[in-house]
C-alpha cells in the first residue's frame, strides 16, 4: 500500500499536459490538464487500453478520427491499436484522469 500526493508530481508542460501518479507494475494513473486552445499529440498503445474520466471541463477526442466530445463527469474508454488525440476547444480549461493498463514501458506509438 502507498499514497501519492497528485501535488507533488510535475505537469509535463508546466502547468498543464500530462503528469503520471503511478506507473506499474500493472497499471498506469495520472491526471491531464489542457488549456483552451491545447491539445496532446495522437498516439496509441499497441498493448494498453486507456480510459480517460472528465474532472473538469470538456474535450474533444479523436478516436480513429471520429470525433467523441467528453464532458465533466463522463468516461471514454479507448481500445488498444485505437488511435486517440485529445484537444481543448473550449474556452475552460479541462482536467482529467487518465488510467493504462496493463501497464506497459514503451508502448506509446505516434
Amino acid at each position: 500500500m502507498f499514497t501519492v500526493k497528485e501535488t507533488e508530481k510535475e505537469y509535463r508542460f508546466g502547468d498543464s499536459g500530462p503528469k503520471y501518479l503511478m506507473r506499474g507494475p500493472r497499471i498506469g494513473c495520472g491526471v491531464v490538464v489542457l488549456k483552451p486552445g491545447q491539445d496532446f499529440k495522437g498516439h496509441y498503445h499497441k498493448v494498453m487500453e486507456e480510459n480517460f474520466f472528465l474532472l473538469e471541463g470538456q474535450l474533444d477526442f479523436y478516436i480513429d478520427d471520429k470525433k467523441v466530445t467528453v464532458g465533466a463527469g463522463e468516461l471514454i474508454h479507448v481500445e488498444p491499436s485505437e488511435s486517440h488525440y485529445l484537444v481543448n476547444n473550449s474556452d475552460q480549461p479541462a482536467k482529467a484522469v487518465f488510467i493504462l493498463g496493463p501497464y506497459t514501458d514503451n508502448d506509446k506509438f505516434e
